[in-house]
């Protein structure tokens, strides 16, 4: 018989998979979390609507409300789904969203490209240090190609021609918000705008450090947090831990 699925990840940058392992493996010691994703062809628009439009044709399948979860991009896209259907959701947390939702690397690679008049891969090589932290040599160039294979099949909204921006506001059911103090992405003012939409029942959780990805440099100190959200005990995950990217 087939697990109850409680929790759904959404992931909507392919690239970025491995970075969300860790977390994905550590509450997945606790409950049943399943992964939707979400693939663009780079011959595709980029939109956000085709992604919401398959994504409720997972979820309506569903019996029951879910516990909806993802970072940057895919959490934009549960932001999303959560407004426009709240009977489906049963809690939503987001992973380095500002309160300006749409803000996502991309938003600030094109910014950069626009001010610097250098290649691509100059302004990716200093991308990698703003959403990393410090990286080697080899590392930065492996994160640098990771990065470019996201511009093809993310549906982020952003190009150099325009920036795309959604309004602040909260959702009516329970919502988490997480985020790193040394992310110079979605920085402590962009985590510290929550604050005007949250309900008495919502969090607001800072992670000391981790720059952007900080649930895959700390993904147990994360997963407790979000399974303390949730209503579910945490379980010793000693093993756990990243595989080849320094944390900076």
């Amino acid at each position: 018989m087939n697990k109850k699925i409680e929790s759904i990840w959404i992931n909507t940058n392919p690239s970025f998979q491995r970075f969300e392992v860790p977390l994905i493996r550590y509450l997945s010691r606790c409950t049943t979390v399943a992964r939707w994703e979400y693939y663009q062809d780079r011959d595709e628009p980029c939109s956000l609507d085709i992604a919401l439009v398959l994504l409720h044709d997972y979820l309506k399948s569903l019996s029951q409300p879910i516990n909806l979860i993802g970072h940057g991009t895919g959490g934009l896209l549960g932001l999303l789904y959560a407004r426009k259907y709240p009977h489906k959701v049963k809690s939503l947390t987001l992973l380095g969203v500002g309160f300006h939702p749409a803000v996502d690397w991309q938003c600030h690679y094109y910014a950069l490209r626009q001010l610097l008049p250098c290649s691509q891969e100059i302004v990716l090589t200093q991308m990698v240090q703003k959403i990393f932290g410090y990286q080697g040599k080899y590392n930065a160039k492996g994160l640098v190609d990771i990065l470019r294979q996201d511009l093809d099949t993310s549906p982020s909204p952003h190009s150099l021609y325009q920036r795309y921006s959604i309004a602040p506001e909260g959702v009516s059911m329970p919502l988490m918000v997480c985020g790193s103090r040394n992310d110079t992405l979605i920085d402590i003012n962009a985590l510290k705008g929550w604050e005007n939409y949250l309900k008495p029942e919502d969090i607001l959780w800072e992670c000391p450090q981790g720059y952007h990805f900080f649930h895959y440099f700390y993904p147990q100190e994360v997963g407790r947090q979000v399974l303390k959200f949730w209503n579910l005990p945490a379980k010793n995950a000693s093993s756990l831990s990243s595989e080849i990217y320094q944390r900076g």
